[in-house]
């Protein structure tokens, strides 16, 4: 094998890629990425930690066609760290077990590992399919995902549960995560072919690697599932996915339907607000006690460690007078995905969960469950 590269086309692509690369692993191949040269000039880069895989394609010069794997993350630290608009050369040396690098007067050998060693992870047959816009793609995950849990005990809560719903609209498309603490619903409209998909948990690492590689695109992006994987496709970029095996539970229990009591705030300052006095709030708890009144929304936060705080803000509420307890970090997660003016949260008592809606987005829903003080 042996071909010719820009920098930063190498440079981007490993930057992809060697991000799916675990920091340590018990298998060596793993650490490794895998390079395949074709003659047609095309390099394909691959890395998997046996859940995931991403592979990328990026134009070389190809002198001669071959395949090896190198380490991902030396190779990524090397090619980042020579200067902007190098032309680097690989070469690859069986005899010896290496991979020859150089750029301009710089030179270095990498240890390789056999491609025929390089794990594949087999898609299968992946009967739905469809497409959706980056943009779409993007909202589903920015809206749901600070609420996947981190619990591995619970692993069925440790993805996004992306399925089609009925709803008062029609049938929609759903992404939906929780934690037990707090629940983020979004839904779009359903993409063709999309309708008599099952419904599917994208695990938490996934959707973290997705989300960065759609980051810089506009284009529309091709999702293929089956009921164990699923594959998103666009511009030269390949990420596969198992699926997590278990059954996401029934979240439409734990969304209130009567809650009558209605407050619309102004998110921004309510969120600069939420924070200030959360700063008094111990590490373990976070506490903040809302006290609502006629007009008017009382924030106050008291610690044995650090003190008390408290802010008062106006906001459109007329009813009863309810104090309830949140957690501060959940409700500045949900405070984050509010992309309108105003807020609007939906409270039964002050020991029921609260549901807050978005009034720039219909398609958004969020669920907080109060904490006692």
């Amino acid at each position: 094998m042996k071909l010719s590269i820009e920098r930063a086309a190498l440079l981007r692509a490993l930057t992809h890629v060697q991000s799916v690369v675990e920091r340590r692993n018990t298998i060596p191949i793993l650490a490794n990425v895998q390079f395949e040269a074709e003659a047609s000039g095309a390099l394909r880069l691959t890395a998997t930690d046996l859940d995931l895989s991403v592979v990328e394609e990026v134009p070389a010069t190809v002198v001669q066609a071959g395949r090896t794997t190198v380490p991902a993350h030396t190779l990524h630290d090397i090619v980042r760290k020579l200067p902007d608009g190098a032309e680097i050369e690989l070469a690859l040396d069986a005899a010896k077990g290496q991979m020859k690098l150089s750029a301009g007067r710089y030179a270095s050998a990498l240890s390789v590992l056999p491609a025929e060693d390089f794990p594949e992870i087999a898609e299968g047959n992946l009967p739905f399919a469809f497409h959706l816009s980056a943009t779409d793609l993007k909202r589903l995950i920015d809206k749901t995902r600070f609420a996947i849990s981190t619990e591995e005990t619970r692993y069925y809560l440790n993805g996004i549960y992306l399925h089609v719903a009925e709803s008062p609209d029609g049938r929609r498309l759903r992404a939906v995560a929780t934690d037990g603490h707090r629940l983020a619903r979004v839904e779009s409209e359903v993409p063709e072919g999309a309708a008599g998909m099952p419904g599917v948990i994208v695990p938490r690492k996934a959707v973290g690697e997705l989300r960065k590689l759609i980051d810089e695109i506009e284009d529309e992006v091709a999702v293929a599932l089956s009921e164990t994987k699923i594959r998103f496709a666009f511009g030269r970029v390949v990420l596969t996915s198992k699926l997590i095996d278990g059954s996401f539970p029934d979240y439409e229990r734990v969304i209130p339907a009567g809650n009558d009591k209605i407050v619309r705030i102004d998110g921004k300052p309510f969120a600069a607000a939420v924070d200030r006095v959360a700063t008094i709030s111990s590490e373990k708890s976070r506490a903040v006690r809302f006290a609502l009144s006629d007009g008017r929304l009382d924030l106050a936060v008291t610690s044995p460690d650090h003190g008390s705080a408290s802010e008062e803000l106006t906001v459109d509420y007329e009813g009863q007078h309810i104090e309830i307890g949140f957690n501060s970090r959940y409700v500045l997660d949900v405070a984050g995905q509010i992309d309108g003016d105003l807020m609007e949260m939906a409270i039964a008592d002050g020991a029921s969960p609260v549901v807050i809606r978005d009034t720039a987005d219909a398609g958004a829903l969020y669920v907080l469950m109060p904490m006692r003080i």
